[in-house]
C-alpha cells in the first residue's frame, strides 16, 4: 500500500463574488448536497451576494470555501466552511478559518458565531471556538452553536 504523505501547496484568498461564485457553488454542491444530502434551497439561501467569501486554491483548482456574514457592527457569522473530499486532512479547512479570523480581526468584530456540525466541534474548539447550548437539527444534520471572542 502506498500512502501519499506529501503536503499539498495551496493558497487562500478573499473571493470576487462575480468571478468566483461558480467555484463556490461547485464546492458547496459537492460537499453539502452530494455528500451530506442538504437541499439546494437550504444551501443556497439568497445570502451569498451580501457575504464575504474565501476560496482555497491548489494551483488553479478551487478546493475549499467559506463565507462570513456581518450580523451587526460587532458580530459576524462564519458559514458554509467546506473542503472537497479528496483534499481534506491537509489543513485547508483550518487555514480557511484562520484566514477568516485574520480578516475579521481588522473589521472591529468582537464576536464570531458558527453553527457547527457536531462531527467537527473538536476542529473548531482547537481554533478557539466555544460550544454554547444544546445540539439542534439544521438541514437534517446535528449542529451546535459556537462562538469565538476576539481579544
Amino acid at each position: 500500500m502506498i500512502v501519499d504523505t506529501d503536503p499539498i501547496h495551496f493558497s487562500i484568498k478573499v473571493a470576487d463574488f462575480e468571478r468566483d461564485f461558480q467555484n463556490i457553488v461547485a464546492i458547496r454542491t459537492s460537499v453539502f448536497q452530494d455528500e451530506q444530502g442538504v437541499d439546494s434551497a437550504l444551501e443556497f439561501d439568497g445570502l451569498d451576494e451580501s457575504a464575504t467569501h474565501f476560496l482555497a486554491y491548489e494551483g488553479d483548482r478551487a478546493i475549499g470555501t467559506a463565507r462570513v456574514r456581518f450580523l451587526d457592527v460587532h458580530t459576524a457569522k462564519l458559514e458554509r466552511v467546506a473542503v472537497l473530499a479528496d483534499r481534506r486532512k491537509y489543513g485547508i479547512g483550518r487555514k480557511i478559518v484562520e484566514t477568516a479570523l485574520e480578516f475579521l480581526a481588522n473589521k472591529n468584530i468582537s464576536d464570531l458565531r458558527i453553527h457547527a456540525q457536531i462531527s467537527v466541534v473538536a476542529f473548531y474548539q482547537k481554533l478557539g471556538f466555544v460550544a454554547e447550548g444544546e445540539p439542534f437539527d439544521e438541514a437534517g444534520i446535528p449542529h451546535i452553536k459556537m462562538s469565538y471572542k476576539f481579544p
